[in-house]
C-alpha cells in the first residue's frame, strides 16, 4: 500500500526534474537507479536516468547503461527504518509502487509513459520493467 506523505514528496521531486530538464531526443527509455545511501541498509537513494537504447530482449538490462541524461546528484531518499521489513527488496517494491502511481496520475507522467520502457533496479542488479 502506497504511503501518501512519502509519495507526495516523491511526486514533487519527479515533477521538478521532469519540468526543469528537457530530455534528449534520443531518449528511448527511463530507469530509476537505486543505491544504498549509507552503511545502514534502510536508506535507499533513487536517481532517474534516460537511456538512448532499449532492447526488450535484453534480460540483463545493458540498455540502461546507455545513459544520455541523468538526475545526477539530485537523489530522492527513502528511509525504511520504520517499516517492518527494512530489506533492499522491500525498498525497491515501495519505490516501484510510487513510480506506478506516478505513471497513472503524475503531472508529467506522459514524459515517462511516452518512452519504450520504464524500469527500476539497484545499480549492478537486475532490472524490473514497470512499463513497456
Amino acid at each position: 500500500m502506497i504511503q501518501l506523505p512519502i509519495y507526495e514528496e516523491f511526486a514533487h521531486w519527479l515533477d521538478d526534474i521532469l519540468e526543469n530538464n528537457e530530455m534528449p531526443e534520443e531518449t528511448k527509455a527511463f530507469c530509476f537507479n537505486l543505491y544504498e545511501e549509507s552503511d545502514e541498509e534502510h536508506i535507499c537513494g533513487v536517481q532517474i536516468i534516460a537511456a538512448g537504447e532499449y532492447d526488450p530482449e535484453d534480460k540483463d538490462g545493458e540498455w540502461a547503461c546507455e545513459e544520455v541524461w541523468s538526475s545526477e546528484e539530485n537523489i530522492f531518499t527513502v528511509d525504511t527504518s520504520d517499516e517492518e521489513d527494512t530489506s533492499w527488496a522491500h525498498a525497491q517494491e515501495l519505490i516501484k509502487e510510487m513510480i506506478e502511481e506516478y505513471l497513472r496520475n503524475g503531472k508529467y507522467s506522459g514524459i515517462l509513459s511516452g518512452a519504450a520502457a520504464v524500469a527500476i533496479g539497484f545499480v549492478d542488479g537486475e532490472l524490473d520493467i514497470i512499463s513497456q
